[in-house]
């Protein structure tokens, strides 16, 4: 049976739910990974931190799975005769937050996520349509997203960009104005900050997660400036790390998104946006796809740009779910379109 400090695990995000499915190993003890890089993972067990690495064997079956190892994972170790501590298995993830590469491949992110502080900076940072694939995405993996919006003290704009998230966002989103630097930061997010609680920081390079972490959780990670002519950071923070608030919450920081595709069916993404989903139930036809096609009520209410951004979420998803030969096929068709098109345009050209 497998060993659990439970005074101890809970200091660092254990849950009922993670000791039900550990209770099924036969053995080992009981850790979490607070840092992956690679082939090595720090693992903290409640009282102290130590490096180790996975067994083939788990890293195979995972692979075979099209899955990893990652921050936030509750795994099952030993330690053998020379003191170095190994990966027996994993607990399969309550929720877990990934990604798709270019090439289609599942990148996991964290794992074990009660809430998403979604940062994005009110200078050049600011897009909206970016953080409504992030909240759509985020609530797909059945994790509760938190708009946080940094650097209100010092965008010229941040007042009327502050009230554009609000009314864009659906009301059921908190959106949160702060001063990465203030202590005011820790009293508005400090509702989702309490003992047993797992927060993973996700934006782009110098929105403030690092900035914010070291505010939260008072340690003394390094930041980095932003680049004047756009506004992007440099990636300060290269490794995802897991850091304890003085509140009881366990936060992990991540470093920058450069481009975030969607792990999730297209159908869950859908029912993301409430809105959208509701007013469907009112279109003339049953099968409106919000293009075009008369009586459509969603058409009628939501914002043009916000329908677009939906749109085009639901199309990278459905890319997403291709498999490698789905891939190949459809590049194919598309190169015979394109070979027909360039022999009419010479037919034409010659006639």
């Amino acid at each position: 049976m497998i060993e659990i400090d439970f005074e101890n695990l809970r200091a660092i995000g254990l849950t009922q739910e993670i000791v039900n499915r550990a209770a099924q190993l036969s053995g080992g003890r009981l850790a979490r990974v607070v840092q992956a890089q690679r082939h090595w993972f720090t693992l903290h067990d409640g009282r102290h931190e130590r490096p180790a690495r996975a067994l083939n064997r788990l890293v195979q079956q995972l692979q075979a799975q099209a899955d990893a190892l990652t921050i936030g994972d509750w795994v099952a170790v030993h330690e053998d005769e020379h003191g170095d501590l190994w990966i027996d298995e994993r607990i399969e993830p309550v929720t877990q937050i990934a990604r798709r590469a270019n090439d289609g491949r599942r990148q996991p992110l964290a794992s074990n996520v009660d809430t998403a502080l979604l940062v994005m900076g009110l200078d050049a940072d600011f897009n909206p349509r970016r953080m409504e694939r992030y909240i759509a995405m985020v609530r797909a993996c059945d994790v509760m997203p938190v708009v946080i919006l940094t650097k209100a003290d010092i965008a010229p704009d941040a007042r009327e960009r502050i009230a554009q998230m609000y009314r864009r966002l659906p009301a059921t989103t908190p959106v949160l104005p702060v001063n990465g630097l203030s202590a005011e930061a820790k009293k508005e997010i400090g509702p989702w900050l309490h003992e047993g609680q797992t927060l993973v920081l996700l934006g782009s390079s110098g929105a403030g997660k690092s900035t914010l972490t070291n505010t939260l959780t008072e340690a003394g990670q390094a930041t980095g400036d932003v680049r004047k002519g756009d506004g992007r950071g440099t990636h300060t923070t290269t490794a995802r790390s897991m850091h304890r608030c003085p509140q009881g919450a366990c936060i992990i920081d991540t470093p920058g998104l450069r481009t975030w595709r969607p792990d999730a069916h297209a159908e869950a993404l859908a029912a993301t946006f409430e809105d959208v989903r509701s007013l469907a139930m009112q279109c003339q036809f049953r099968d409106c796809r919000h293009e075009g096609e008369p009586g459509c009520a969603v058409r009628e209410t939501v914002d043009a740009d916000r329908l677009e951004n939906y749109q085009k979420l639901l199309r990278d998803a459905k890319r997403g779910e291709l498999t490698a030969l789905d891939r190949i096929a459809l590049r194919s068709k598309w190169k015979k379109i394109g070979k027909a098109g360039s022999l009419r345009a010479r037919e034409k050209r010659v006639s």
